[in-house]
């Protein structure tokens, strides 16, 4: 199979329309080519002056990177979300027309997006946007590996279009977000900074302590909110590229649904699949980095032999060796975690490897997954139970699985934490701490404060 002409895409697309049998009937036609090597951030910055929703991703692990312009098609889940969004995605595909000679991870039909924490608890004006499952299929999509770069062009098509419109239509697209862009540069200055809630929130870790021990909950995850104001609009471009240069070793993300952007800088994979092969990463247990090489280093050794970390990162390994079980075969699990060092951060890193059932797909073991017990807790249910009824923050899309799933059996989400909301002037950050037994509530403040740094320290504080 070889890239399409200009004519040959408006025949494919006039082939599609013929086949469609009623007004009601549509189809997604899916086109990809290889291009040369183009700046992602560049086509992430083009799509702000032509009013579109954009979408960004980026695994710097492989130099992977997706940049997502304006809407498809969209997937929407809120009751029994896992199975609805892998029913949809599934049924979307089987009638779907896709020409992708190359089938890299990342090219054909792509859907970005994610899942809100928890379903039950109350949504707020806050995460208006963001449904509890929200997946869209962008109108341009440009993938880049390894220098290696790709755009593929989706549009839904009804029995009553002209398919020569919307080939036109698609060109004029293709050479607005092309034209060379560069990212304006920003420095924001933060004119308000409040801490929602701080005393109230310490008030519910001594809750959470005692819960535990009058119970069998092990450990209970709670979050809190800061709020900023700026001095002018953000600009999420800026942002991102901030992100990218300060927080090499993370999934660098940005979801924009009109003027509200989730984003953020993860260093939390949650499960990567490429055919069959599964990849999820435990990463609980937290410490900062030292000012020195040798204070460094005697943070990572106490990290490594710290007995409430090692109880943290242990409960993260037991649920999700436990989860892959039933859905999997060949599971590797290393005996000993390792330091895993970021910027502002280190954490306990274990990989857990394994092959996936035939009949299962990604949505399940996301499900069975989310939430872990680094951003929930252990027992999943109690632990969730505690904070649906005594954490004061509508969690939203923070600490939930975000990321990305293709047409050729490939996908990746992290865990969405590091992260912001941002709209317009304002922000509100995100940042959580597992409460154990014998918790002390000004000690997880602290750590809550520096969990808050990735993202303040992008933003101007």
């Amino acid at each position: 199979m070889i890239e399409l002409k200009e004519e040959q895409v408006e025949a494919l697309l006039e082939k599609t329309i013929e086949s469609l049998k009623d007004d009601d009937d549509f189809q997604l036609v899916s086109i990809t080519k290889k291009i040369k090597n183009y700046d992602a951030l560049s086509f992430f910055e083009a799509a702000k002056y032509i009013g579109k929703n954009r979408m960004f991703w980026m695994s710097s692990e492989e130099d992977f990177y997706l940049v997502g312009i304006g809407q498809a098609y969209e997937i929407m889940a809120e009751e029994s979300r896992f199975k609805e969004t892998k029913e949809r995605w599934y049924r979307l595909l089987e009638k779907a027309t896709i020409h992708n000679p190359y089938e890299q991870p990342g090219t054909g039909i792509v859907a970005l997006g994610g899942l809100s924490f928890d379903p039950q608890k109350p949504t707020t004006p806050l995460w208006e946007k963001f449904k509890p499952s929200h997946f869209t299929i962008p109108e341009f999509l440009i993938t880049k590996q390894n220098k290696q770069c790709y755009v593929t062009m989706n549009v839904l098509v009804r029995k009553n279009d002209h398919p020569h419109q919307l080939a036109n239509e698609w060109k004029d697209l293709e050479e607005r977000l092309f034209e060379k862009t560069t990212i304006e540069k920003q420095t924001l200055t933060i004119k308000e900074k409040i801490e929602i809630e701080p005393t109230e929130w310490k008030d519910t870790v001594r809750k959470a302590t005692e819960e535990i021990n009058d119970s069998d909950i092990e450990k209970i995850v709670l979050a809190r909110e800061m709020f900023l104001r700026f001095n002018e609009n953000a600009n999420i471009g800026s942002i991102l590229q901030k992100l990218l240069d300060a927080h090499p070793n993370s999934y660098v993300f940005a979801i924009e649904k009109d003027n509200h952007c989730f984003l953020g800088a993860t260093p939390e994979r949650l499960v990567k699949i490429e055919k069959d092969h599964l990849l999820s990463t435990c990463l609980a247990g937290t410490a900062p980095r030292g000012k020195t090489k040798e204070e460094d280093q005697a943070i990572s050794e106490g990290l490594l032999h710290d007995q409430k970390n090692r109880e943290e990162h242990d409960f993260v390994v037991k649920m999700i060796k436990n989860a892959m079980e039933d859905y999997c075969t060949h599971l590797d699990v290393p005996n000993e975690p390792i330091v895993y060092p970021l910027t502002n951060l280190q954490h306990l890193y274990t990989p857990v490897t394994a092959t996936l059932k035939k009949g299962y797909s990604i949505f399940d073991i996301m499900e069975k997954l989310h939430p872990t017990p680094a951003l929930g807790g252990t027992p999943k249910e109690s632990s969730l139970r505690f904070i649906r009824n005594h954490e004061r923050l509508d969690r939203g899309w923070y600490g939930a699985p975000i990321g990305w799933i293709d047409s050729n059996q490939n996908g990746e989400f992290a865990v969405a934490i590091r992260s912001a909301l941002i709209k317009g002037t304002e922000a509100s950050l995100f940042a959580g701490c597992g409460v154990v037994k014998d918790s002390n509530p000004d000690e997880e403040y602290e750590e809550t404060n520096i969990k808050f740094l990735p993202m303040l320290s992008v933003l101007g504080g």
